[in-house]
């Protein structure tokens, strides 16, 4: 496994590969692993002929009162989690190449920004399209693999790639799950023992708005009480959102249709846990 940590030398190893026609899958990540980036990598793996990872932990998606210093960053595990799954190049570069002094230019996506995590996080998605459009232009990848539990940031980035005519296939890979239902996600660990015991209430919340979708409610308004409902009754978490959502624009629905996608966010104390259901019916 290579290991490169300058834009250069990625630039000049990239150069080299252009003679080879072979498949290349990116990865992109902020590192601290888990089972869900290790799947994203065994996908990649199984379908293309070289895989690249990239480990940058991005300033520019963390707001003012989040956790950009707190961020895991154990990268020696990293690296090992690495070459298990059989990547061939990681990409680890430093902050200050990456942006380096004078650094100016953001890419922004319109619409698809601007609700549900967009609402809560108004600077999160500028900054996760301006270091996935500097990635890519830089890897050069024949597709790109990312995971379906941040759905809306799959949705910018598939458009962002259409838009500027990347030629870069989009691939969303399933969420990866603990065994009680709660989605992997680096942040987990942040959880206190007894709001871990209560986390997996959000995807309960949601499945159980599937369930009721596939019964036959037609009614989002009741679709969204149902789910409102439940983690009211079994937690003490925040909800900032619970909606029922065309899956391509990610608007709200007024009526069920043929496939949706339910997104939620809830909060619990400090930690805030993001999921989706995608829900398919005969409508």
């Amino acid at each position: 496994m290579k290991i490169i940590r300058t834009i250069r030398a990625l630039q000049l190893w990239r150069a080299r590969q252009s003679s080879r026609n072979v498949h290349l899958g990116f990865v992109p990540t902020m590192g601290a692993f888990h089972a869900g980036h290790q799947s994203l990598m065994q996908r990649a793996r199984r379908s293309c002929g070289t895989v690249v990872v990239s480990i940058f932990v991005n300033p520019l998606q963390f707001g003012p009162t989040e956790d950009l210093d707190e961020y895991p960053r154990p990268r020696q595990t990293d690296l090992a989690l690495c070459r298990q799954a059989g990547v061939d190049v990681v990409f680890v570069p430093s902050r200050k190449d990456f942006y380096p002094p004078g650094f100016q230019t953001s890419v922004t996506v319109g619409v698809l920004t601007r609700p549900w995590e967009g609402a809560h996080r108004r600077t999160h998605f500028q900054g996760v399209t301006t270091v996935v459009a500097k990635l890519l232009n830089l890897v050069k990848p024949h597709r790109a693999f990312l995971g379906q539990k941040d759905y809306q940031q799959c949705c910018i980035l598939n458009q962002m790639v259409t838009d500027l005519g990347q030629g870069v296939n989009m691939v969303m890979c399933p969420t990866i799950r603990e065994s009680d239902g709660l989605a992997l996600s680096s942040r987990n660990g942040y959880l206190s023992s007894s709001a871990r015991r209560t986390a997996p209430v959000l995807y309960q919340a949601l499945n159980m708005g599937a369930s009721s979708i596939r019964e036959g409610e037609t009614s989002i308004k009741r679709i969204e009480t149902v789910m409102q409902a439940h983690i009211r009754k079994t937690s003490n978490a925040k909800i900032d959102y619970l909606a029922v959502c065309h899956t391509e624009t990610l608007e709200p629905l007024n009526h069920t249709r043929k496939k949706m996608v339910l997104l939620g966010a809830v909060r619990l104390g400090k930690v805030r846990l993001i999921d989706n259901v995608i829900v398919n019916t005969p409508v």
